[in-house]
């Protein structure tokens, strides 16, 4: 019998992301800038289906060409005569729709795979109307991914790296070794991975790799490295950056100032030639332009789902700004550099100089990749974050909808935290999302060494050349960097400054403070479901950071934090957690204090072996100890709730820019992803078919490439 948590349930929450108002209220040219952004954006969110898994865009193309034939209620006539029930049919909406909503079949939120809930899978293809015009290509696509599919095997119940996972970014015979050894190479030769994916072969006993790297241009270039040899081969996703790019060029016309004409520039030569540097240019430019209408970001952006931690998926967002919410982050910003010093290190640890960001509230209109964030603060580049800035989104319309609770589907708190829960869960959030992302992700130093290898601090590790966070802290980075960022949002939600500033005071404000954390240990538990006990690892960046917290908060003892095993009213095995809010201000500031000094030290100082035994002894999920957390890990799954998935609208030009919308459902959001793609169906799922058979190893290499690189 297969384990339930690998099907998506018939009524996962489906909601639309409401962006009417935002979008009516732009002008004409702003509307047409966004629009030409989300072309951008969507052509570009394909790459990820590449990315996820070898059978995602099989599975993507097949289901494409039912639905262009069939919409899904005249499909659901085939589904009858097929044999499937009405359950069957929507669990097929469902499946349908948890792929285009995380461009895959992997989860984009726990990395693991889902599969079809339904056994006649294939007797809908048959029947379906798309089949009867064209059995041959359907029949060939069905041979492509009906194993994958459906199959369970260890190594593809979850994303991962060798043995321990499938990885797109990866062949299947690569290694954590293979990873490293490829990061050596591309420091040699000052190339960044976040564009890149890496396959290896073996030819007379001597180990070859190919690096891929994202462009609209191809060419080869060869390289003898200690005893194997590198062919860097630009033009992975040759077909899908060149529309991006295309767009890009179209939505120039339309921008507001230079800043946008220059950044958009940089971002067309860097998806064209596979530039990381023009993408880091644009991204100076996209910092200069503070306080547009139209905000938006793409690129190859998180590295969350490579398991090494150094390679970004592919992401495109346009979203409007909602004035009034930026306000009060524009306020948390300019109190930012009294905020800062109460950070709890050294000032030597805290950069130079705070350069203030934008920090705004923004409405989504299209966000194209595997998922969808309730903040973001980019960019990633450390180089550029440390000396020119960054800018921090909230993403309102996300937030409204995203972590709207039921009552009854509350787990593992005791009743009379449940009405506060859901009160104040939205206005700690967003306190929390803010503290996160400006002075979480915004604060701290690294040491580096300068180009000519000098530095002025005295200490015993550092960042030397080329190395940066996600390089040297590889496989722990991500989660580490979350921790750290969620650790200061705890730390100063205590300070009444900052919850004024949200307008919460007095009684109002100690609600927010305790909801807040106790929304962050019931996160730790509920982080549980994202590990995998017989690999021993974490598929998800944040909630493995909210299990480490849970731990720290755990271990301080004093009755800060409860956490008890029990028996449901359902007869089945349950927990609770509980929280003092007497503590917190004492043991629970203490506690987090203690802890993010620690996280923030072995970071700045490039110390992976202190951060690293830090970081991996608290997310170890063990059975020893107080509490059995292999235990609780079965009881978390037994009672999970599916995350929820999100409807976008879609932007049309006849004479003016036109918004379509869909309704919240399985069946909207597959029919917004019919619609998306309105001129060019075929030829976008026929280049998706054929892109690995275009991405065949090299036959010759180019000179000029092997110039360029060194």
């Amino acid at each position: 019998m297969v384990d339930s948590q690998y099907y998506l349930p018939n009524d996962i929450g489906i909601s639309a992301l409401d962006c009417r108002e935002a979008f009516r209220l732009l002008s004409p040219k702003e509307q047409m800038y966004a629009h030409y952004l989300s072309r951008a954006s969507w052509y570009g969110g394909l790459i990820v289906l590449i990315q996820t898994s070898p059978e995602s865009a099989n599975i993507y193309v097949l289901l494409q060409k039912m639905f262009r034939a069939q919409a899904p209620p005249q499909l659901e006539a085939a589904a009858t005569a097929a044999g499937l029930s009405a359950e069957e049919y929507q669990a097929f909406l469902v499946y349908a729709a948890g792929l285009y909503a995380n461009m895959g079949n992997y989860k984009s939120f726990g990395d693991t795979k889902f599969i079809p809930n339904l056994p006649k899978f294939k007797a809908l293809v048959w029947e379906s109307l798309a089949f009867k015009q064209s059995p041959g290509d359907m029949e060939a696509l069905w041979g492509c991914c009906c194993e994958s599919l459906y199959s369970l095997e260890d190594k593809q119940k979850q994303l991962g790296l060798g043995e321990k996972g499938i990885s797109a970014y990866f062949s299947g015979n690569c290694c954590l070794e293979d990873a490293e050894f490829a990061q050596k190479f591309l420091d040699s030769k000052n190339l960044s991975a976040y564009n890149t994916r890496l396959f290896k072969t073996e030819v007379d006993g001597k180990r070859c790799y190919e690096v891929r790297l994202a462009s609209s241009e191809v060419c080869f270039g060869k390289h003898e490295f200690e005893d194997a040899v590198f062919f860097v081969k630009r033009g992975d996703y040759a077909f899908l950056m060149e529309k991006v790019c295309q767009n890009l060029e179209k939505a120039k016309d339309y921008a507001a100032n230079d800043n946008q004409k220059r950044m958009l520039e940089e971002y067309i030569h860097s998806f064209a030639c596979g530039s990381v540097e023009a993408h880091k240019e644009g991204s100076r430019y996209w910092i200069k332009d503070k306080g547009p209408i139209v905000e938006s970001y793409i690129g190859f952006i998180e590295s969350y789902r490579d398991p090494f931690g150094s390679r970004g998926e592919f992401e495109g967002f346009v979203a409007v700004v909602n004035k009034a919410m930026s306000a009060r982050f524009a306020q948390l910003v300019n109190s930012a550099e009294v905020l800062l010093p109460e950070l709890p290190w050294p000032p030597a640890f805290e950069k130079d100089r705070f350069l203030k960001p934008d920090f705004t509230s923004l409405d989504v209109l299209t966000f194209a990749g595997s998922g969808i964030p309730a903040g973001i603060n980019i960019p990633n580049y450390d180089d550029i974050r440390q000396t020119e800035g960054f800018k921090n989104v909230s993403l309102g319309n996300v937030l409204a909808v995203a972590y709207a609770t039921q009552k009854d589907k509350l787990t593992f708190l005791e009743e009379s935290d449940k009405d506060l829960y859901i009160k104040w869960k939205g206005p700690s959030f967003e306190v929390q999302v803010g503290l996160h992302e400006l002075l979480g992700h915004g604060s701290g130093k690294l040491f580096v060494q300068s180009q000519n290898g000098h530095f002025e601090f005295q200490i015993s590790s550092w960042y030397k050349g080329s190395e940066t966070w996600d390089s040297k802290f590889s496989t722990i980075a991500s989660s580490y960097e979350e921790c750290r960022a969620e650790c200061v949002g705890l730390y100063l939600c205590l300070n009444k400054q900052v919850l004024s500033i949200f307008g919460h005071e007095g009684e109002d404000a100690e609600e927010v403070v305790y909801v807040n954390w106790l929304t962050m240990v019931r996160a730790g538990l509920l982080g549980l479901e994202f590990y995998t006990s017989e690999s021993k690892s974490w598929r998800q960046a944040h909630m493995q950071a909210r299990f480490v917290i849970l731990r720290v908060l755990l271990e301080a003892g004093e009755g800060l934090v409860g956490l008890k095993e029990c028996t449901g009213a359902d007869g089945r095995p349950d927990a609770v957690i509980t929280l003092d809010r007497s503590k917190i201000h004492t043991v629970g500031k203490s506690a987090i204090q203690r802890f993010l000094c620690r996280l923030q030290v072995h970071k700045s100082t490039a110390d992976v072996e202190g951060g690293r035994a830090l970081y991996e002894g608290y997310s170890a999920v063990t059975a020893d100890g107080t509490h059995n957390f292999l235990r609780l890990r079965e009881t978390v799954l037994l009672r999970k709730e599916a995350r929820k998935m999100f409807v976008q609208a879609n932007t049309y030009i006849k004479g003016s820019c036109l918004l379509v919308e869909y309704e919240g459902s399985a069946a909207g959001l597959i029919q917004s992803f019919v619609e998306r793609f309105p001129d060019d169906a075929e030829k976008v799922e026929a280049q998706l078919n054929a892109i690995e058979e275009f991405l065949a190893p090299p036959k010759k290499t180019n000179p000029f490439l092997s110039v360029l690189i060194n």
